[in-house]
């Protein structure tokens, strides 16, 4: 049916009507609801809207854009790929009417400005405390709205407008972004001050496999570096347990739980008075860096293409 209404509406030359005066928010809502709940009752239970007037909304949005973006199925409804690309453009236009309201609202409170910001764990714990203070001397009426995420997670949530700028580890593909070089760190090993490594001057990673291991959450750059490199020695990590930060490995290590891998920053910044030592491995991948990304940082707005700016110059940085 679709088709043949895009071909008579084709072959008539009748202009099309704008799509964007069609589409409301409310409708963009429900959509998302029935893409989450996989069901059209449980999405209006929801939404709190009678069912037939969400398979009404759904109707003519269909016909507004001349494709089908459900496939009915007995128990429940899956989206054609034409509904799987609306999806992400719903997700990400709703973010932005969301993003409207918090900026007039912070407006009419005095507040100029309002970056969106994701990073991982690493420049959170090490670099970032040391870094925004200098920013907001300069620019007191600037919120930022930080949230921690993994690497992955960062370049994920910029592509889709969740945030402006994200900082996360070079390791990982940042596909279209831009990047920009930020900070360096390098990895050691942390063991309580009895531990058999504690005397060693450096060690390799393989020297560490012979003893059981605190890891990082399971998708954190430097858990998936580590395993990457186990694997290449031909050995395994003897993981006894995984914990959500750099806080939790010193405090397991602590409790001789096993032993730790961290940026050297993080262990300096967490392990006073646990008496524990880091441990240099004598290995080239222990270098990490961490890179700036932005979708276009020519379309950032005013607040946030400053924070890049800053965060993207060396003499603004203590060090």
């Amino acid at each position: 049916m679709h088709e043949k209404m895009q071909s008579s509406r084709s072959m008539s030359g009748a202009p099309k009507i704008n799509i964007a005066r069609r589409i409301d928010l409310t409708t963009l809502r429900l959509f998302i609801a029935i893409c989450e709940e996989g069901n059209l009752t449980r999405a209006s239970q929801r939404e709190a809207i009678a069912p037939s007037a969400v398979s009404k909304r759904m109707h003519d949005l269909e016909e507004v854009l001349e494709v089908a973006l459900f496939e009915r199925q007995p128990n429940g409804m899956a989206l054609t790929p034409a509904g799987e690309s609306l999806l992400h453009h719903a997700r990400v236009t709703l973010l932005n009417v969301e993003k409207i309201a918090v900026d007039m609202a912070e407006h009419a409170r005095g507040v100029r400005g309002h970056v969106r910001m994701l990073a991982n764990l690493s420049s959170i714990v090490e670099f970032l405390p040391d870094d925004l203070p200098g920013f907001f001397r300069s620019h007191e009426l600037v919120r930022l709205d930080l949230q921690e995420r993994p690497s992955a997670d960062v370049v994920r949530g910029v592509e889709e407008g969740v945030a402006e700028i994200g900082i996360c580890s070079a390791d990982v593909s940042t596909r279209g972004l831009e990047r920009f070089s930020y900070r360096r760190d390098r990895l050691v090993i942390v063991v309580r001050s009895d531990h058999p490594l504690a005397s060693a001057g450096d060690v390799s990673f393989a020297d560490t496999l012979d003893y059981d291991h605190v890891g990082l959450f399971a998708t954190s750059s430097i858990y998936l570096r580590s395993q990457y490199t186990a694997q290449q020695i031909g050995k395994s990590i003897r993981l006894r347990v995984h914990v959500p930060g750099f806080d939790a490995v010193c405090r397991m290590v602590q409790a001789g739980m096993g032993i730790g891998l961290i940026p050297d920053r993080a262990f300096e910044v967490l392990s006073h008075g646990m008496n524990l030592t880091a441990v240099e491995l004598n290995e080239d991948w222990a270098d990490r860096e961490l890179v700036l990304v932005a979708r276009d940082p020519a379309g950032l707005s005013a607040t946030s293409q400053l924070m890049l700016d800053h965060l993207r110059t060396p003499g603004s940085r203590p060090h």
